[in-house]
């Protein structure tokens, strides 16, 4: 399969509406759609799941009411499989707690038409050298 040549299109507008789902309690539920029953990898802060219903289920116990988010960049890179690696730095805050950066890689992989997350690396950009 050929590199994808709108790989930064598809990386921007996935980023955009998987963060728009997200980020609504009323939408969170439908993030399961981006994910695959089987073959979809999450680390969560260094919290490993396989699978859209074990995804789901870690999303589903976060405590947080209210979440604003700031993207500062989103970097997308085709891959030899048609797929899209997606590499997105921002900032987040959750209800009342102070603000954190935060890091998030997915990997698309093309499913027919479409593309599914194949993996998806989440992490707190906190440093504790203590």
């Amino acid at each position: 399969m050929a590199l994808n040549p709108l790989y930064d299109d598809i990386g921007k507008g996935f980023v955009q509406q998987y963060y728009a789902m997200f980020d609504d309690p009323t939408q969170r539920a439908n993030v399961v759609n981006f994910y695959s029953a089987t073959d979809s990898f999450m680390s969560f802060e260094g919290l490993q799941m396989q699978g859209a219903p074990k995804i789901m289920e870690k999303i589903s116990s976060l405590t947080f009411q209210k979440i604003s988010r700031v993207i500062t960049t989103v970097d997308s890179q085709p891959m030899f499989d048609g797929g899209v690696l997606i590499n997105v730095l921002g900032r987040l805050q959750c209800d009342e707690d102070p603000p954190h950066a935060f890091c998030q890689t997915f990997v698309l992989k093309p499913l027919g038409g479409t593309f599914f997350c194949a993996h998806d690396i989440f992490r707190l950009n906190i440093h504790n050298t203590a």
